[in-house]
């Protein structure tokens, strides 16, 4: 039974007291299982490679898989919620992550990987992300925003626990028992899942356009009868889809409103090289001399600096000092992502990388706090759920392509520090097209507005801030909301 219906109808339990607490817990740990995990990869780079005699390429894609499917996933998560439930989809997803890490332990090549712990690990991390984060609506209404703030700090522990966990691992058994016992780990999701119990319980309400006798109709259809009018219930059914796609896939917003469009499409790029440093980086100190445990340490700098920077870097964007100049905040933080790629480049030695990391780690938690608040700002709330199935659909595709095709060019020249050079080129070319495009439209903006010239609609033209409405937090939440995070 999907929570949503029972948190809008005001049957649930108190809310933001008592068990709220429990599952925000539940959540913590969940993101930390989930969204930290692909993080720890970059440690059985080597070993992978040397065990089934794969390329940087080959060997990259089983990673960028698992984080393009937990990226865009979400239409299919928020279907998934609406139709069994938050704590069904998180539970799911536990069997699912569990079950993909263990068949992983068995696998014979390279390609196995790719459908065991890319897709069915990918897949099932994503449930059990997005939903338990859609939960947190449900159980907090006053407390709602420090709920996410808070849960928030689960990918930075991931980020902090997960390397160090699989180098000792993977010293003392091998990458096969790891993954063994990875599986075993992320079943733990169950066990939050089985937390998040639903505030209450009512009769599912019929499907929304069905009618009375479309059951029956369609056992007709199962038993090869033809029910009259079927050239209209075909017509109904392919408007109902066109529907669904505008719904969960906002094409119409992308096509009108000029600031989603050039958020979109310089994320989208940003993305191709955003994650390139999580997956080489470990291989590149290794390559370099960096001994393996060290190397590991490297991605846990990056968590444990994040732990105490994101949530500074969340309360300073929503200053009022800053209503209007989000934006600019966020292209700051990539280019710094861009920027500090080149130390990487000066010198490999272990004290720079940790130089690197520091800066880095500051960087991403600008990028993480703001990715998802200035797209709050360039659309509608009431749209915003849509927006957001499109906007994480075109960034997993980057996400599933960069590490691959920099691999291949690894491969070619024999020289990581190529990775840094495509990371920096993707980073500040999209942070210039963002912020020259929307300098650009700020500008016809103002022009628009001294020659006092009406707009039709305004939304396709403009970028705006607006102030969250301080009633917000009393309202119910969206039915389904499917949320990353980067």
């Amino acid at each position: 039974m999907s929570q949503g219906g029972a948190a809008g109808r005001g049957t649930a339990k108190p809310q933001d007291q008592g068990w709220a607490w429990m599952v925000l817990l539940a959540a913590v740990v969940l993101q930390a299982l989930t969204l930290g995990f692909p993080c720890c990869i970059g440690v059985f780079f080597t070993d992978l490679q040397h065990e089934f005699q794969a390329s940087n390429s080959e060997t990259s894609w089983f990673p960028s898989i698992m984080v393009a499917v937990l990226h865009g996933g979400g239409p299919l998560c928020s279907l998934l919620v609406k139709r069994f439930g938050c704590r069904f989809a998180v539970m799911l997803g536990g069997l699912l992550s569990g079950l993909g890490m263990v068949s992983s332990s068995f696998c014979k090549s390279i390609s196995q990987l790719y459908l065991t712990a890319g897709l069915i690990t990918g897949l099932g991390s994503c449930f059990s992300f997005q939903a338990g984060v859609t939960v947190l609506g449900y159980y907090f209404v006053r407390w709602r925003t420090l709920a996410n703030a808070v849960a928030s700090t689960g990918v930075s522990l991931g980020f902090t626990l997960w390397p160090l966990l699989s180098q000792y691992l993977l010293d003392e058994m091998g990458w096969r028992n790891t993954f063994l016992i990875f599986g075993g780990i992320l079943l733990n999701c169950c066990v939050c899942g089985a937390i998040m119990r639903p505030l209450g319980s009512l009769p599912q309400p019929p499907k929304p356009g069905e009618e009375p006798g479309s059951r029956a109709e369609e056992a007709q259809l199962s038993n090869g009868a033809s029910p009259p009018h079927a050239t209209l219930q075909q017509h109904s059914r392919r408007t109902k889809c066109f529907q669904a796609l505008q719904k969960y896939l906002a094409f119409d917003i992308f096509c009108q409103n000029k600031g989603y469009q050039i958020y979109t499409i310089g994320v989208t790029w940003m993305m191709m090289g955003f994650a390139l440093p999580h997956v080489y980086l470990v291989p590149y100190a290794i390559h370099n001399g960096v001994e393996e445990r060290r190397a590991a340490l490297l991605i846990s700098v990056i968590g444990v600096i994040n732990i105490v920077i994101r949530p500074f870097t969340g309360l300073l964007s929503g200053h009022r000092v800053f209503t209007g100049r989000r934006i600019y905040l966020f292209i700051l933080a990539v280019l710094l992502c861009g920027l500090s790629n080149f130390i990487c480049v000066i010198s490999a030695e272990f004290s720079v990388l940790i130089l690197y990391c520091v800066i880095l780690s500051i960087a991403i938690s600008g990028v993480g706090a703001l990715t998802f608040q200035v797209l709050m700002d360039v659309v509608e709330m009431d749209r915003f759920s849509s927006a957001l199935g499109l906007f994480t659909i075109l960034e997993s595709i980057t996400l599933l392509l960069g590490p691959p095709l920099t691999g291949l060019l690894v491969d070619i020249t024999s020289d990581f520090r190529y990775v840094f050079y495509t990371s920096s080129f993707f980073l500040l070319s999209a942070a210039l097209f963002m912020g020259l495009s929307f300098c650009a439209l700020e500008k016809k903006n103002k022009l628009r507005e001294a020659s006092k010239v009406p707009l039709n609609n305004p939304s396709r033209y403009q970028y705006s801030e607006t102030p969250s409405d301080p009633q917000a937090e009393s309202q119910p939440p969206p039915a389904v909301v499917y949320i990353t995070s980067i």
